[in-house]
């Protein structure tokens, strides 16, 4: 495969895995907890490196993508770690934080406070394996594809 094919599978690798987790989120219902919404951000970065790369057709871009689809990969093994209990989570992502929001409102059921999103609680899993973990698996296939894209002459 030539160079900017396999810059095309990637970028859109990423923008499918970006457009499953919108779409667990929008029609399945899944609100993400922190670290999904981690894990997004270099997916949209590969986007636009993939976007660039094949409009300016820059190696170097290619070496760029891998380590955004390498980073998504890295905090999904975080974000397993966190659901397997192998380590605590981030603060903001085992316990809700009620800060800035006053008793009455907290005691009130009329009132809409947000549902906590936990990190380390499985929302969906196939096979055994959590988004987070298909998100590793599959950002690490992107990431060979990166590379292969930048070692092609």
């Amino acid at each position: 495969m030539t160079r900017p094919t396999l810059i095309l599978i990637a970028t859109l690798g990423s923008a499918a895995m970006l457009g499953g987790a919108f779409a667990f989120q929008y029609i399945g219902g899944l609100a993400p907890c922190q670290l999904c919404l981690y894990q997004r951000w270099p997916h949209a970065a590969a986007i636009l490196i993939g976007i660039a790369a094949l409009a300016t057709g820059w190696r170097s871009l290619a070496w760029a993508g891998a380590l955004a689809a390498l980073a998504t990969a890295a905090i999904g093994v975080f974000h397993v770690g966190v659901e397997q209990l192998w380590w605590d989570g981030l603060a903001t992502c085992t316990a809700g934080s009620i800060t800035g929001i006053p008793t009455a409102d907290l005691l009130d059921p009329s009132k809409d406070v947000a549902a906590v999103v936990r990190c380390d609680e499985i929302a969906w899993s196939l096979f055994g394996i959590s988004m987070a973990g298909w998100n590793v698996i599959l950002s690490l296939g992107l990431a060979a594809t990166w590379i292969l894209a930048a070692r092609r002459g």
